[in-house]
């Protein structure tokens, strides 16, 4: 029986004692890509799967995100930079040393080969018969050229020239079944294995599954038909990292899994156990959402002590799956061990199996809390008895530390590149009373957008697709429409119609009292920035690499402007003068009237936050850690602040200072004039959300699922209010109620 080499998923000898060795042969697979691309699928319905029969293709519905298996994984160029202010990238994480961006069209480079890499490399040279670039399938699919060969597929980059942006037809990830074993039994199995994959998909729906968009026959071949995606496995972080990955990312991580396998262990009438939970399963895209991977080996659970197929991935796989028993319990185990492999460094797969007990947790990495490992120790118990009965009593035992494991545990924690730091005061939360639920209202995907009030209509975008309006008094709704993509963007208001874009590269102009669309723009990228209007017209970056000035009234366009990279940040007007933060780390000033650039300034890295002015300055944050005041007519910087972590974060100005979350975990009073710390306060998890400022308080949402209200005078915590999941979302404040929108699908009033 062929295996795949150590470390990929394989058949399971008989027994929990004595598991067989990996061997080695023909289907070791290749290293796959430095980058992968990822981008946050919009939600779609996933449809029934019919067989195959001859050549026939079958469409499974309008899915969306491409699906690679363990060595197939898809990739297109650099990962693109995190989300702007309205879609809160939750890690952003920035090499050291940018590459230059490769040739447009040309593959990126592989990441360095590791040293048993050299085999699968020369399989890759001698496969021949992987199609030309210019091939055509179903008279629909374009091939442009290969992303991954692995043991049982390959993948390519296409084109599907049906559906297009402008005159650009859309980039998909084409997966064929390819056949490398010798032996019939494991052809049968991989074939088995690759139709249940295009079978699973199509039947979930989920934003952290992955949906197949098609699925054919086509001269003697299989194919997936998959949208690409933007992000990297957590095998490929690790590496990347070369050292255990920060405590809080982890659990954040950690959380989102145990969402995804709830939903899997409670389906009805068939439950499904994933069976191959690993770091290389797992995908992490900028906006830090989880994307689970490789469903090949997944199956229905079958109750009655029904033994199945002994398979999964030695180090990872749980005793029982050795004897062919796959339990909801079996995957918590294997998320320990994948949980465990994070946090510590300390590869499973080289170890002797079931021995987490003899390598704890604190023992291996000393900056980990007792918290946070304890959970982890008991999702891996030898015994399934011991273990945490379901995913989702794993998942509350996280929320209920918050992110990073309690208050003062940030990965990121780190003191201000201000002299005046020692001096500064230092809040960390205590005990603090919480606020006045005022209403919820409850969307069908997660809430990344934030509240836009407009004559007491509340205005919020979601993931599910949709813009919602709601009554602001009293959360009642009023309407919503669907676009084609999920809506991380803010939207504004100009007269009597909402504006606002979405992932589907539209801009759209609705009624604000109907809903009814008054107009649209297409542009030919996903829009992650939020539009503002000024004078009547609407100003709006795309991820094509401009920023677009439309008529407010007609939806037409006046100019358009190129970056070199996709801006996400959102544009601040003062007077004839437009300022916005680029993909490519400038800060720009641009004439409104017809996009000509007065200056840039360059800071080190992407420039997601969103600037504001004040008194002939521009207060902007940057991902190289710093806080910027930039003079506004020049350019010219004149000071900057450095936090712990990445500002993405959008600042405000009130009185004397200027406030700003980072990611690092603080909110931060600045003093505006000098860029002095005024005073922190420590949240003990990342802050994306932007703050804003209400009757003496400043009130922001951060990654533990927290909504803050602090003092502004002197950063001392006033109120917490927990939500479900990430806050990312930045409030609005409206009549002493403070709204915003959280991961856990809600929309929250509270009492300011």
């Amino acid at each position: 029986m062929s295996l795949i080499k150590k470390g990929g998923t394989k058949i399971l000898g008989q027994g929990a004692a004595e598991p067989p060795q990996a061997v080695p042969d023909e289907t070791a697979q290749i290293p796959d890509d430095a980058t992968k691309n990822i981008p946050p699928a919009a939600p779609a319905p996933g449809g029934s799967l019919p067989r195959i029969a001859g050549g026939t293709t079958k469409h499974v519905g309008a899915g969306l995100t491409q699906l690679p298996e363990d060595a197939t994984k898809n990739v297109s160029g650099d990962a693109p930079l995190p989300a702007t202010d309205a879609t809160k990238n939750v890690t952003p994480v920035a090499p050291a040393t940018k590459p230059a961006p490769p040739a447009h069209g040309t593959p990126p480079p592989a990441r360095k080969a590791a040293a048993n890499d050299d085999e699968g490399g020369k399989r890759k040279a001698a496969f021949a018969q992987t199609l030309a670039a210019g091939t055509m399938l179903q008279q629909r699919y374009q091939i442009e050229n290969i992303l991954g060969i692995g043991g049982m597929s390959v993948v390519y980059r296409g084109r599907d020239t049906r559906l297009k942006f402008g005159n650009e037809a859309r980039v998909c990830a084409i997966k064929e079944m390819y056949q490398s074993a010798v032996d019939t039994q494991t052809r049968t199995l991989n074939l088995r294995l690759f139709e249940r994959e295009a079978g699973l998909l199509a039947t979930l729906s989920h934003p952290t599954i992955p949906k197949v968009s098609d699925f054919f026959e086509e001269n003697g071949r299989v194919y997936l038909v998959m949208e690409l995606i933007n992000g990297q496995d957590l095998d490929q972080v690790l590496q990347e990292a070369g050292k255990p990955i920060a405590e809080a990312r982890v659990v954040h991580w950690a959380v989102q899994i145990c969402d995804v396998l709830s939903y899997l262990h409670n389906l009805q009438p068939n439950p499904i156990v994933f069976r191959d939970m690993k770091p290389s399963n797992i995908v992490v895209t900028p906006e830090e959402r989880i994307v689970l991977i490789d469903f090949g080996i997944a199956r229905l659970l079958e109750r009655g002590g029904v033994k199945g197929t002994m398979i999964g991935t030695e180090g990872y796989a749980p005793p029982e799956q050795y004897r062919g028993i796959a339990e909801a319990q079996s995957d918590i185990y294997a998320l320990g061990a994948t949980l465990h492999h994070l946090l510590t460094n300390d590869d499973p797969r080289l170890q002797t199996p079931f021995t987490f007990h003899e390598r704890p947790i604190r023992n291996l990495n000393a900056a980990i809390s007792a918290d946070v490992a304890g959970i982890v120790e008991k999702a891996l118990e030898y015994d399934m008895a011991k273990r945490w009965v379901t995913a989702e009593d794993l998942k509350q035992a996280f929320v209920s530390l918050g992110v990073g494991g309690g208050a003062n545990s940030s990965p990121y924690a780190s003191s201000a590149g201000s002299a005046s730091t020692a001096a500064a005061s230092v809040r960390s939360r205590g005990s603090a009373p919480s606020t006045e639920l005022v209403w919820s209202f409850t969307c069908e995907d997660e809430v990344r957008s934030s509240p836009r009030i407009q004559d007491n209509m509340l205005y919020i975008g979601c993931y599910d697709t949709n813009l919602y309006a709601l009554d602001a008094l009293r959360g009642e709704f009023r309407w919503k429409y669907a676009t084609e993509g999920g809506i991380p963007s803010t939207a504004d208001v100009w007269e009597n119609i909402v504006i606002t874009g979405s992932e589907d590269g539209k801009v759209y102009g609705l009624d604000t009292r109907t809903g009814k669309p008054l107009w649209t723009f297409r542009t030919e990228q996903p829009i992650r920035s939020s539009p503002r209007v000024h004078e009547r017209r609407v100003f709006v970056s795309s991820d094509d690499l401009h920023l677009y000035a439309l008529d407010g009234a007609r939806g037409s366009l006046l100019w358009k402007y190129r970056f070199w990279s996709p801006a996400r940040s959102t544009a601040w007007i003062n007077g004839d003068a437009l300022y916005i933060g680029g993909g490519d780390g400038f800060v720009y000033c641009i004439e409104t009237k017809n996009g000509g650039v007065r200056w840039k300034q360059r800071t080190q890295q992407p420039v997601i936050s969103s600037p504001i002015y004040h008194e002939g300055a521009i207060y902007v944050g940057s991902s190289d850690n710093n806080l910027y005041a930039l003079d506004a007519e020049g350019g010219f910087a004149m000071w900057r602040f450095r936090t712990g972590h990445a500002v993405n974060s959008s600042p405000i100005v009130v009185g004397s200072r200027v406030y700003v979350g980072s990611a690092d975990g603080n909110l931060y009073g600045v003093e505006r004039k000098n860029g002095r710390l005024a005073w922190k306060y420590e949240t003990g998890s990342q802050i994306t959300s932007s703050p804003r400022h209400h009757n003496g308080r400043i009130y922001i949402g951060a990654i533990d699922g927290n909504v803050y209200a602090v003092d502004a005078s002197d950063g001392r915590l006033v109120w917490v209010f927990p939500t479900g999941a990430p806050v990312v979302s930045t409030p609005a404040i409206h009549n002493d109620v403070v709204y915003i929108g959280s991961l856990d699908h809600k929309v929250y009033a509270l009492r300011a």
